[in-house]
């Protein structure tokens, strides 16, 4: 067997909403959940998938807004929203969530082919470990940073380096690989480079977000990091 091959760039950090999986269909039914709780109106997929990827507060007041509802309506404002939101999500966080096509089999091939994993989200850490074990991702990654892991979250680029940090790789050893602006500028603030998917959540084009790789099927990543090494 031959041994892995050395690369300079051999970790790769993952975003997971919309770059791993494709979760809108969960998000929606606890959104909505929430929302008609609160005497608000549903929420379509496609309206849902605009608001992921800035954390769940975030989340809960797009949702809100877009249901013409206040947060201040409310006794406490967002917390208790984010919280009985929570509750409502991490009851049934994969039920109807599924990995992108071809997702495993690359990362089953990265691993293979000597690259270290990482995972680097918004979304709050236990809930982020819940869907890995889940859909049986654990087995990827070597870190785990959640939006509640550090006291900031994506772009600021203090999450991305509590993950490089936890996988021992300098920034000339990492590549962020992600599907939205958050992504884009999280890898720019560190100061590494960033593939995007074009199948994600963006709100913008992919093209338009200035990432040095863009690929529109996961059998095309590895490519595109040996393009970047």
């Amino acid at each position: 067997m031959m041994p892995p091959v050395l690369r300079k760039r051999s970790f790769v950090v993952f975003d997971l909403d919309g770059t791993l999986i494709h979760i809108v269909p969960d998000l929606r039914v606890a959104l909505n959940g929430l929302l008609i709780e609160l005497g608000g109106r549903s929420l379509e997929a496609d309206e849902v998938r605009q608001m992921v990827g800035a954390g769940v507060d975030r989340l809960i007041e797009r949702a809100m807004t877009a249901a013409a509802l206040s947060t201040m309506a409310w006794e406490g404002g967002l917390a208790p929203l984010v919280r009985r939101f929570l509750e409502i999500y991490e009851s049934a966080p994969t039920a109807l969530t599924r990995c992108w096509p071809g997702a495993e089999t690359v990362l089953e091939t990265l691993i293979a082919s000597g690259y270290w994993l990482g995972l680097c989200t918004n979304k709050p850490h236990r809930a982020t470990l819940d869907i890995l074990a889940q859909l049986d991702l654990t087995r990827f990654f070597s870190a785990v940073v959640g939006g509640d892991s550090t006291s900031h979250i994506k772009p600021d680029p203090r999450p991305l380096m509590a993950t490089l940090d936890a996988l021992g790789a300098r920034l000339d050893e990492a590549v962020m690989v992600g599907d939205s602006a958050n992504d884009v500028g999280v890898a720019r603030n560190a100061g590494i480079p960033v593939i995007v998917v074009s199948f994600g959540y963006a709100g913008i084009s992919p093209q338009a977000m200035g990432a040095d790789a863009v690929i529109d099927a996961f059998s095309e990543l590895p490519a595109a990091l040996e393009g970047l090494c």
